[in-house]
């Protein structure tokens, strides 16, 4: 009998440690989890989060956390941050209290860390990690209820499904707290925490210091946040009477093979990672302290922030106000706070004040605003609503919900602080000033008036005849040496055939407002061309990053001595795109000519160029398709623009993935324009021999004639848009099959009815896309490789067919279906490479038949 009851438990004991085993993202009372090995953690249902005992960096202390089960150093949680275990005799359980609990076996005592649950003490509770990565503690009733979760006391890291915010009738307040260093995950110096008061705003602080401001909700993002997070989470804003929080989930198309966290570390860097299993690697795709301009209050009080300021100061007053005195003596700059220019007189109503526009701004700080959310205000209520108050100094027309171009106006009440200006997007805000046109003011005004219209007038005329002078001479014996070299009139008459073409660039060379720079500024921004600034080597020369005195960051594009970019080439490039204004095409700021050296000087793209995230296993997992949509009808609109919607009509001749750059918001935009060839409106085609450009992307009659037009663009288009769509080079194509190119294995695929197997697999499968999009984008780009010349469709038809329904035709062969000899093995054909270049140009020569 005693055999039979010994028999009897210790089958009991073995079930309980094969439940145990097996059931590992659950702890109950009788179980726990000891620091002896890794083989006691918790694992989440779906394996993507792990909980145990854990040293930090060169640290020997031990601590519970919870950490990505696929990349053990993302530690997104810590338990006992504070009491850490000297050595490894830490014990995690539940106790008889019902509480989660941390003790060390070698002490007596009260635990080192416990849950704080607050509820009915009972053994009969278990604990569970979630695949969000919760930690919750529920009781065994089945009743489903959260007695306590690791998601209400964050650390340093906010994950999706993690809230955080302010309980206004708790008073709690759930904040991250970066660690102390690597090595110690006690609480540091930086928090990030949402500041009810006001209009609530997310605010970065080192100890109580404020030193970054998220600016306030505006329905999809934060007005200080200049970047779509649209595509990879769906952001939520909650702020009732009872609470205030923000929280975040993955998108639909957004899949477990991607992780993406909001985290705080040890330096005070507030990042948004990206990690992907294709290459365990954590990418920062955003960063909250990343310009000067995004540091809280950089300038002072009425004063604007801008990193590409023209006037030379990083900060300067908002309209209607001027300097301070400390700030007057700098010239202009509003770094010290601006004052108003005329003293308000409240209470006269639109007589004697009005409102001035700021547009694409960062709101300013809102703890003193206050938001009307209501929806049928128009923005002469919201002027109205601020006049009626004497202390209310501005307002904007805000839409705190979304969904709408405004559903609420939001005053301020108070000094309006860390304003900074972007070059698109943001917000618009109205400031309060004395009305310049009041009859006081007007007094003065027309005093003024009296004494400079004469000397404006007599400037003006003095301007026209120098002007017309100059016209009639054809010469430009005033300008500067460096002028006179870069629009010389010698230029070679290959260039410049006809008279017509002549003509405009005369009038482009007098009217031109291109920035000359001294070479002392370029080699100060670049650190002397060092090579930690170099962003790659082009066909040209190497390209650096600079960053000039009033802090715009810029790339310095620096002319070989041993290039095949002549004098001629660089003027073409200079000429082309300082005329040119489109949102889509590269913006050029100015030049340097000075001694040998020859510059070009363009606003810099941080996300550098297309083919560094297209052709790189890893990056081009965040070009979801709706993103690869944008990419390809923002490049389609830019190159019409060349072609059809600017003054003169332009040839590309180099568009490739290497020559589309990327802004922050990754917007594409099309530069190098070395190579590039104006026609007269009249003109269709002309030939040349001297071939230049990247083969692979070349026109056959190009390529083999020395015959270009604005067929030629789109040809290179169309093989662009089916790497965007297949993630592949066209050249040196390594596919199992029997073609050599990307247009051969798409052409074929067609043909059999399988265009979609192009697409490339980082995408996911075929319910993460719209497939008759997709589809009708491949049948657009085979349009555009057709070998003849008039088969293929102008970029108007292409942007209509890109972004319309519409019937078009079947496409014919495309040019330069090349296949393999069958004897041939792999050996024999060039390999593809995930390689990437910074506007890396290949020149060929080839002489016309």
């Amino acid at each position: 009998m005693v055999s039979h009851k010994r028999l009897l438990m210790n089958t009991f004991s073995l079930f309980l440690v094969f439940q145990f085993c097996h059931s590992i993202d659950t702890i109950t009372a009788n179980q726990s989890i000891t620091d002896d090995g890794d083989s006691q953690i918790l694992v989440s249902a779906g394996k993507h989060f792990v909980l145990g005992f854990f040293s930090p960096g060169n640290s020997s202390n031990r601590y519970v956390g919870i950490w990505y089960n696929a990349s053990k150093q993302m530690v997104v949680w810590v338990a006992n941050r504070e009491k850490p275990i000297k050595g490894s005799t830490g014990v995690f359980k539940i106790s008889r209290e019902g509480n989660l609990v941390i003790i060390d076996r070698n002490q007596e005592g009260p635990p080192l860390w416990s849950a704080n649950n607050i509820s009915i003490p009972s053994n009969k509770y278990f604990a569970k990690l979630l695949d969000n990565g919760n930690l919750v503690l529920s009781p065994q009733d089945d009743s489903g209820n959260i007695v306590w979760q690791s998601f209400d006391y964050p650390t340093h890291t906010h994950l999706p499904g993690m809230q955080l915010g302010f309980n206004r009738q708790t008073g709690k307040n759930k904040s991250l707290t970066s660690w102390k260093s690597p090595d110690d995950p006690a609480s540091g110096d930086y928090s990030l925490q949402l500041d009810p008061q006001g209009s609530p705003q997310l605010f970065l602080y080192k100890g109580s210091v404020p030193v970054w401001r998220s600016g306030p909700w505006m329905g999809d993002n934060w007005s200080g946040v200049h970047q779509p997070m649209g595509t990879f989470f769906h952001y939520q804003y909650v702020n009732s009477s009872d609470e205030v929080y923000v929280t975040y989930n993955n998108t639909a198309n957004f899949t477990f093979s991607i992780y993406a966290v909001f985290m705080l570390n040890d330096s005070g860097s507030f990042q948004w990672l990206i990690w992907s299993n294709v290459q365990p690697v954590w990418t920062r795709y955003w960063e909250a302290l990343k310009e000067r301009c995004d540091e809280y209050g950089r300038c002072g009080g009425y004063s604007s922030c801008t990193t590409n300021a023209n006037n030379g100061f990083e900060c300067a007053c908002v309209p209607g106000f001027q300097p301070n005195k400390s700030g007057a003596a700098a010239g202009g700059d509003g770094s010290e706070g601006c004052v108003r220019e005329r003293r308000l007189e409240c209470g006269l109503g639109k007589a004697e004040e009005e409102f001035l526009k700021l547009e694409h701004v960062k709101l300013p700080d809102t703890v003193a605003a206050r938001v009307l959310n209501d929806r049928s205000m128009s923005q002469e209520e919201c002027e109205k609503e601020c006049l009626s108050n004497c202390n209310c100094t501005g307002y904007s027309k805000v839409n705190i919900s979304g969904g709408g171009s405004g559903s609420g106006c939001m005053s301020w009440y108070g000094e309006l602080m860390d304003i900074r200006h972007y070059s698109d997007g943001g917000q618009d805000l109205y400031v309060r000033v004395a009305r310049r046109n009041s009859k006081g003011f007007n007094k003065r005004r027309m005093l003024v008036a009296l004494l400079t219209v004469p000397v404006i007038l007599l400037a003006f005329i003095l301007c026209c005849y120098y002007l017309l002078q100059k016209r009639q001479r054809k010469v430009t014996t005033k300008m500067q040496p460096h002028q006179e070299l870069l629009f010389n009139s010698n230029a070679n008459p290959e260039e410049f055939k006809s008279s017509f073409v002549a003509a405009e660039l005369q009038e482009a060379e007098i009217n031109s407002e291109l920035s000359f720079f001294d070479l002392s500024v370029v080699v100060a921004a670049t650190d002397n061309f060092s090579s930690s600034n170099k962003l790659g080597q082009g066909g040209f020369g190497p390209v650096y990053k600079g960053r000039l005195s009033n802090g715009q960051e810029i790339a310095v594009k620096r002319l070989s001595k041993y290039s095949g970019q002549g004098i001629v080439e660089f003027k073409n490039e200079v000429m082309l795109i300082a005329k040119l204004q489109h949102r889509n095409l590269v913006r050029l700021l100015g030049c340097c000519i000075q001694d040998e050296e020859k510059m070009l000087i363009y606003e810099y793209m941080p996300n550098k160029s297309l083919d560094y995230f297209l052709f790189d296993e890893t990056r081009r997992q965040l070009l979801q398709w709706e993103k690869r949509l944008e990419i390809i009808v923002g490049i389609a609109r830019g190159v019409l623009y060349l072609h059809q919607d600017s003054l003169l009509r332009i040839i590309h001749r180099d568009l490739k993935a290497s020559n589309i750059l990327l802004d922050s918001d990754m917007n594409p935009k099309i530069s190098d324009f070395g190579m590039a060839r104006i026609f007269g409106r009249s003109q269709t085609e002309a030939n040349t021999n001297r071939v230049v450009g990247t083969y692979g992307y070349m026109s056959p009659e190009y390529a083999m004639d020395g015959l270009f037009s604005v067929k030629s663009d789109v040809f290179s288009f169309g093989v662009l848009l089916l790497e965007i769509i297949s993630g592949k080079k066209n050249t040196g194509y390594n596919y199992k099959d029997p073609y050599m190119n990307l247009i051969g294995h798409a052409w074929e695929l067609w043909r059999e009815g399988k265009g979609l197997d192009i697409v490339d697999s980082c995408m996911g499968e075929g319910d993460c896309y719209p497939g008759d999009e997709v589809l009708r984008c491949i049948h657009v780009g085979l349009l555009c490789v057709q070998e003849s010349p008039s088969d293929r469709p102008t970029m108007s038809n292409v942007v209509f067919m890109l972004s319309n329904q519409t019937i078009m035709p079947p496409p014919n062969q495309p040019a330069f279906i090349m296949k393999r000899a069958p004897y041939a093995d792999s050996s024999s054909s060039a390999t593809g490479t995930a390689s990437c270049s910074i506007n890396e140009v290949t020149i060929s020569v080839v002489e016309g038949r």
